[in-house]
């Protein structure tokens, strides 16, 4: 499972149903744009220290970028970024799910619903 941002906000701010989903995963993974966004977020060096710790001790494999994942994003982008708005952070999101073919669990699925073979979980914070 890929967590999209929002869900990973969720449980960093202690939210129970976002630290569940999270635990009850075999399989965690956080795009490098998840991760970026998150640093982005932050406010203090110790934020960011704790964001690092978060990762660890939550088991994630953070997923890089890759020529692939570039590609369908930009895919992406040509055939909803007009119609829908997709923007390029969910954009890239998206293809890092595909690429890996991971399912995406985000809050807010109207950034993604566009996206046919997209498998996606909605996550409900509360």
């Amino acid at each position: 499972m890929l967590f999209d941002t929002d869900v990973l906000i969720w449980f960093i701010r202690g939210n129970e149903r976002a630290a569940r989903i999270i635990e009850n995963e075999e399989s965690r993974h956080v795009s490098v744009i998840s991760y970026m966004e998150l640093i982005q977020g932050a406010r203090s060096h110790r934020e960011m220290r704790l964001l690092k710790e978060f990762l660890s001790d939550s088991a994630m494999d953070l997923l890089p970028l890759t020529e692939n994942i570039g590609h369908r994003a930009a895919i992406y982008m040509e055939e909803y970024g007009l119609m829908s708005g997709l923007r390029l952070a969910d954009s890239l999101i998206a293809a890092t799910a595909m690429e890996n073919h991971v399912s995406l669990c985000t809050g807010d699925d109207k950034h993604f619903r566009m996206i046919r073979d997209l498998p996606v979980k909605l996550f409900q914070s509360l």
